[in-house]
Order: structure tokens, then sequence, then C-alpha cells
């Protein structure tokens, strides 16, 4: 299928499916891409919960996952699921209507939720995707916003404020550090520890830098992670261009046809001393 390609990264664009009345479409194209992603990064985000409430004592934190789309990681973690498993389940099923789906994910979550308790928080600017997962049950709250343009509204730095822990998935680059501080400072002083996935070819110091002025500490984790394989050879042509600008040897990595992102840990600097 045509591919096209955001004009700021060079990456390729989905925002088509995204705005689907349910995830069908999402799964389905993220399968052909053998996305993992969210996989590989959910047992970094369940040590996280597991060091977060053994610091703090806090039994059921909020989990804030910025650029959720249809609750995927929400879905990852309290499922105890795949990728895989996740797009089988929307396979095949063209003849049910988005009711009939989000009716079968409810019973699911009912039966199979190994989170309970644990409040997830998504934002996102797609209100389809955002819908889909609240009625399915992936997500409690939402938040429907841009904060790359603006701060939040009343309403939404309250939803923001509620977030024990943030998490993203590959949406920096998208988002900036104006994002990042707006939810930082709708806590009114109590700093959510964060977790972000990061495509190699985007900097995160700029980031770090100014969470770093709010009290953060960021390290970044051992290792690489496989995003998605590139939508095709122009995609592909366009990152490497960047990650050389960047002076980013991509041999071993994307030039082997894989988009690769790294962990980046933001935690506060008091949360960070009392632990040692």
């Amino acid at each position: 299928m045509p591919v096209s390609l955001h004009s700021s990264t060079g990456k390729a664009s989905f925002d088509h499916i995204y705005d689907r009345p349910d995830p069908r479409e999402y799964y389905a194209r993220m399968a052909e891409l053998d996305y993992q992603i969210p996989e590989l990064a959910k047992p970094h985000f369940q040590r996280l919960l597991a060091e977060y409430r053994s610091a703090t004592g806090i039994a059921t934190p909020a989990v804030l996952d910025i650029g959720c789309s249809y609750g995927v990681n929400s879905a990852l973690l309290r499922l105890d699921t795949t990728m895989t498993d996740l797009a089988g389940r929307y396979r095949g099923r063209d003849t049910d209507d988005t009711a009939a789906l989000i009716d079968r994910d409810r019973q699911l979550l009912h039966t199979h939720d190994q989170l309970p308790g644990v409040r997830f928080i998504g934002m996102d600017a797609s209100r389809p995707a955002l819908d889909y997962a609240g009625a399915a049950g992936f997500l409690q709250d939402a938040v429907h916003a841009d904060l790359e343009s603006g701060d939040p509204t009343e309403a939404q730095r309250r939803t923001l404020a509620a977030a024990d822990l943030v998490i993203s998935t590959g949406c920096v680059g998208y988002i900036s550090e104006r994002t990042l501080l707006r939810v930082a400072r709708a806590h009114g002083g109590k700093l959510p520890w964060m977790a972000h996935f990061v495509l190699r070819m985007f900097s995160f110091d700029p980031i770090a830098a100014h969470l770093e002025t709010l009290g953060y500490r960021t390290e970044r984790a051992p290792g690489v992670f496989r995003q998605r394989r590139f939508a095709s050879a122009d995609e592909q042509a366009r990152v490497l261009n960047t990650l050389a600008d960047n002076g980013i040897d991509p041999a071993g990595a994307e030039s082997d046809g894989w988009l690769y992102a790294q962990l980046y840990l933001s935690r506060p600097k008091i949360s960070v001393a009392t632990e040692h």
C-alpha cells in the first residue's frame, strides 16, 4: 500500500488507522510491520510498577500512557498477553460491529485483569481511539489534548495530576519537552515517575535537561529495542539520513530494516536518593 511520511520526522504516517471507531485496522497494519515495542516494553513497565510500589507503599498507582491509541499498553499489562494475541483477537471479526468488540473486550478484562485497582489514564490526539479504549475498559480516564500547542484545561490538569507513573512507547519525537513538562507540572509539586521508549533518531537529552530543572534525574537503560519494520524503503532511507546527521551508527540495527528505540527512565531525585 502507498506509504505517506511525516514531513518533520521522515517516519511513516499511520494517522488514518488511529481514527477508526475500533482497533481492527490498527492491529492488522501493525501485525504486517511486526510492531513489537509495546511488548518489549512490558517487562520494564512491570518492573517500574513494582519499584514504585516498593518505594512509595502505594499498591495501586495510576498510570498515564501518552500516545496510548487504543489502550495497547494497558491491554498488554492487564491481560498478560502479547501483540500477536491482541492482533489475533480482532482478526476475522469483519461481521462484528464496534459494540460487539467492546463487549467482548470488557468480558475478557472482567475475568483476566492482572492489575485490579491500577488505574490507566490515556492521552492521545485521536478521539476515536480514546473512546474505544475507554468503552472497552482499557482506560479508566482519558485526556484528548495536544499539549505541544497549549496548556491543559483545568479538567485535563486534574486528570493528569492523578498519575503516579507516566509511560510512552514511541510518541517522543512527535511530542517534545513542552508536553512532558506540562504533564509534570500538572501535579502541583509532586513528580510522577516516567519511562519513555524513544526512537534512536530522536535525542532525549534536551527533554532530560528540561526535566532536571523540575527535579528529575534521567538515566538510559542498557540495550536497544526493536519497534517495527520499516514501512517502505523511502522511510528507511530518510531515517538512516537522520541518524547519519546525528552521528549515530545504524549498523546492525536500522540498516537491517528495523526502527530501534532506547529506554529513558526519569525519576524525582529525592526518590532516587531514598532508594540508594
